[in-house]
């Protein structure tokens, strides 16, 4: 539950843009660039900052992947489950890149 409690400040910032970004939506053009850059750089930076701050938590990764589920309902249609994986995928390196860096912080300290 403690991890849950650290993580929900990354979690809702990722699905405030899973949610809101599509609203932004335009076109073909605009739908790809949110599903392909905005969102995924979104999902590894704030799975980066998690990482850096929390260490490596695998339910992480696999709430991210499961928060996108509803908005390909809501937004998209069923050709866009890819994503789940691609944004599950997208926060493990965030996550885990996030890890080394605060493994290699805390030894350049000591």
């Amino acid at each position: 539950m403690n991890n849950f409690k650290k993580a929900l400040p990354y979690l809702t910032m990722i699905m405030l843009s899973f949610y809101l970004l599509p609203l932004l939506i335009k076109d073909t053009g605009t739908g790809m660039t949110m599903l392909l850059v905005v969102i995924p750089c979104i999902c590894f930076i704030c799975s980066f900052v998690y990482g850096m701050k929390n260490l490596f938590h695998p339910f992480y990764t696999i709430v991210v992947a499961i928060l996108f589920v509803p908005s390909i309902f809501i937004f998209y249609n069923i050709t866009a489950w890819i994503y789940i994986l691609i944004y599950g995928i997208t926060a493990l390196i965030g996550n885990l890149i996030g890890m080394i860096f605060y493994k290699q912080i805390k030894q350049n300290d000591m």
